[in-house]
């Protein structure tokens, strides 16, 4: 098994450390790593640094450093955009998205979305899909955390503006006629993907992306879920962008 990665705000710039806090928490009391075990540090923007455990406390693990590394950020930049759903089905879709190697997410308030995000509660949602994406790149061991875009929600006109300023954009759509498996993929800047929320996206959606100089695209013959759709596209970028 690969080394366990925890992410720390920056690098230790020196050969030893304490690891504490929630992440010396879990490495010691949830994974219970001990001495001469081996782990990796991240400090979500591509900065890695190899450690060994040479003492274990209560909460907390001294470390020393082995190795250190850096990881460019993925070309071209993968964006999706997330209709926000009902229940955990937006958290589901953030953990699947970020675990294949989304760069960024962005809660849409789609105009069929059941669940709305306003105020302190869009701001707590927000702050949920956050803690998800974390622990997924944690799990993925991902040296490049993905952003949430920062406002609670954002508006379709914002999505459209996003989408104008994108190397490449699609949108899935079972009515599609092109598939993702064929159309053609910049190479570089950043492309957008956008995944409707549980009742779908509105024609008068549709058209303001297409405006914006998005495709509609399918995956196959069958409807996915917007917990999977976005994971199933994801997996399908990456095979044709050699990520994977």
């Amino acid at each position: 098994m690969s080394a366990p990665l925890f992410l720390v705000e920056a690098l230790p710039t020196g050969d030893t450390l304490t690891l504490d806090g929630p992440e010396g928490h879990h490495a010691a009391t949830v994974q219970r790593l001990r001495v001469g075990e081996e782990l990796v540090l991240a400090d979500g923007r591509g900065g890695t640094a190899a450690a060994v455990v040479t003492a274990a406390g209560r909460g907390t693990l001294d470390l020393r450093v082995t190795s250190r590394g850096y990881a460019d950020a993925p070309v071209p930049r993968l964006v999706v955009v997330q209709g926000i759903a009902k229940g955990d089905r937006g958290e589901l879709a953030v953990q699947a998205v970020t675990e294949v190697g989304v760069d960024e997410i962005v809660p849409w308030a789609a105009s069929r979305s059941v669940a709305q995000w306003r105020g302190e509660r869009g701001e707590r949602a927000r702050q949920k899909w956050v803690a998800t994406a974390r622990e997924a790149a944690k799990q993925a061991r991902r040296p490049w955390l993905p952003v949430v875009a920062g406002a609670p929600d954002e508006s379709t006109a914002s999505v459209a503006r996003r989408i104008a300023g994108s190397a490449g954009a699609f949108v899935l759509h079972e009515g599609a006629q092109d598939r993702l498996t064929t159309v053609d993929l910049p190479a570089a800047g950043e492309i957008v993907l956008v995944v409707g929320p549980e009742g779908g996206i509105a024609d008068h959606e549709l058209a303001t992306f297409a405006d914006a100089g998005a495709r509609t695209v399918r995956l196959g013959p069958s409807v996915l879920r917007t917990s999977t759709a976005g994971v199933a596209a994801l997996t399908v970028l990456a095979t044709r962008l050699t990520h994977w």
